[in-house]
């Protein structure tokens, strides 16, 4: 049975709007788990995914609140996947720190650069590698679905 995940990150809004609420409803309505990759700025904007499952880290611009509530970084399985998660830091170097950060991962999920990027770096349980994903800025109309079967595979999109 396929885990379907709704990722993000960069969402850069302090309050829940109706178009947030009615973007995140049509891009996640089949997403059973949602993964957001910090600046959410504040954390109350999750509310949004009530009755999902919701990983969340906190980015650099996020306000104290949510650097309260989130974690900087976390570890946590999707189906049998080791997910690293992280906002990110410095653009120079960001996916080798990360990898370091997290050298159990089948898959590292960051934000923080707004570039959309997806793919696979090294050898890793015979997958072809780590999976390295950055849905890009939510605020730029870019968001992934991560799917964990036999095999963990991501799709970009933008809306």
């Amino acid at each position: 049975m396929s885990i379907r995940a709704g990722v993000l990150s960069d969402t850069h809004i302090t309050t829940v709007d109706p178009v947030f609420q009615k973007l995140a409803a049509r891009c996640f309505a089949d997403c059973e788990i949602i993964i957001h990759a910090g600046d959410l700025v504040d954390p109350g904007i999750l509310s949004v995914f009530a009755g999902k499952s919701v990983y969340a880290v906190h980015g650099n611009t996020c306000h104290a609140s949510a650097r309260l509530a989130l974690p900087e970084r976390r570890l946590f399985k999707l189906g049998r996947f080791t997910i690293g998660l992280a906002h990110g830091a410095y653009l120079q170097d960001i996916e080798d720190s990360l990898w370091t950060a997290f050298p159990e991962a089948d898959c590292i999920i960051y934000g923080h650069t707004h570039r959309a990027v997806c793919h696979r770096e090294g050898a890793k349980a015979g997958q072809g590698g780590v999976l390295f994903l950055n849905p890009g800025a939510f605020k730029n109309g870019s968001y992934a679905i991560l799917e964990a079967d036999d095999e963990l595979q991501a799709t970009l999109l933008h809306i």
